[in-house]
């Protein structure tokens, strides 16, 4: 029977960016120079260590077999994630709070523009 695998180790990260260059030590020791094509750093101040997943360039045939722990991302684009907020807006209560404010006018498109101000205001959790 095969051992479960161990919880992963933490390992000593070291990046040092410039826009277009990086040098990315692990473990004090430097990755070769072009190996590297990107990396994502994710940090939960609450959620422990932070996430380091680095993008390479692999030679032709590298090859791998063996236990991994396998995340998959789908990053949202910001149009998805303005039409996910848009999506969950009730229209009658947005139009009944911009009636209701305070510095609804009285000219063409007013209207309209407290209803932006509105939905700025709920993407920030006011109003």
């Amino acid at each position: 029977m095969t051992e479960p695998p161990a919880e992963p180790q933490a390992h000593g990260v070291r990046i040092d960016a410039q826009p277009g260059h990086a040098t990315i030590s692990i473990d004090g020791i430097p990755l070769p120079p072009g190996q590297v094509t990107g990396y994502t750093l994710q940090h939960d101040v609450n959620g422990g260590l932070p996430l380091v997943v680095l993008h390479t360039r692999q030679p032709e045939g590298a090859a791998f077999e063996g236990l991994a722990r396998v995340a998959v991302g789908v990053t949202d684009t910001p149009a998805d994630i303005v039409a996910g907020f848009l999506a969950q807006i009730d229209p009658a209560a947005l139009e009944n709070a911009a009636l209701n404010r305070e510095d609804l006018g009285g000219e063409k498109h007013d209207l309209t523009r407290a209803m932006l101000s509105q939905l700025a205001d709920y993407a920030r959790g006011a109003g």
